[in-house]
């Protein structure tokens, strides 16, 4: 693991330790964040914590073309259950992800300095935002991540309706599926499995940026 001083460039990826983690640092800007991305490199820490950036081998990646849609969830798609739109409140949409309590977690890793810095990133045009809205028009799920080129890196979603955010991801594979070659996943869950993700090796994963 590396110690990273400010406007030090990121060691490489191939120098990550077991667990993905790749270097350690204090700081936080748009600057160090689209570096990051650039170079298959995301960061994941707690808010008290220095700034942990990660670059996990293998990766767990969704081809668009390999996406799963279950029967249950192409029924909830047709019903026309959920509005889904794209980039129209991305602020409300990174702070319901830090909200949210899950299972196994001790607090949020979405801090105020994550969602500052995101924000601006989204100002750029590089963070993008999918929102799912109810038939009383509340935003009942979302999720957000970052675009470079043809890779979408998902970083969070939430669901406060059964299905929200599931429709969310699946309506947005559909939507930029021609545009998107790969989305980025990060790190292996069974809910993601369940939708096609699967993981890949990290060289291939960094030949697509």
């Amino acid at each position: 693991m590396f110690i990273l001083r400010p406007q030090q460039a990121f060691p490489p990826v191939s120098l990550a330790q077991e667990d993905g983690l790749l270097a350690v640092g204090t700081e936080m800007s748009v600057e160090r964040l689209i570096e990051a991305y650039h170079k298959g490199i995301f960061p994941w820490y707690n808010g008290h914590e220095p700034v942990l950036w990660w670059a996990p081998n293998p990766r767990m990646v969704l081809f668009p073309n390999e996406l799963k849609v279950s029967k249950s969830m192409q029924k909830v798609l047709s019903n026309n259950q959920f509005q889904i739109t794209y980039n129209q409140d991305f602020e409300t949409v990174i702070k319901t992800c830090g909200q949210i309590e899950r299972p196994g977690q001790n607090g949020t890793w979405i801090s105020d300095e994550i969602i500052d810095n995101y924000l601006k990133l989204h100002q750029l045009g590089w963070a993008k935002s999918v929102e799912v809205w109810n038939a009383d028009r509340r935003l009942v799920g979302g999720l957000y991540g970052v675009q470079i080129k043809n890779v979408f890196c998902g970083e969070s979603m939430f669901s406060h309706e059964s299905n929200a955010s599931k429709a969310g991801f699946i309506s947005m594979v559909q939507h930029f599926q021609g545009q998107i070659e790969l989305i980025d996943c990060q790190i292996y869950t069974p809910h993601l499995a369940s939708l096609g993700a699967r993981l890949i090796d990290r060289e291939e994963f960094l030949s697509y940026l």
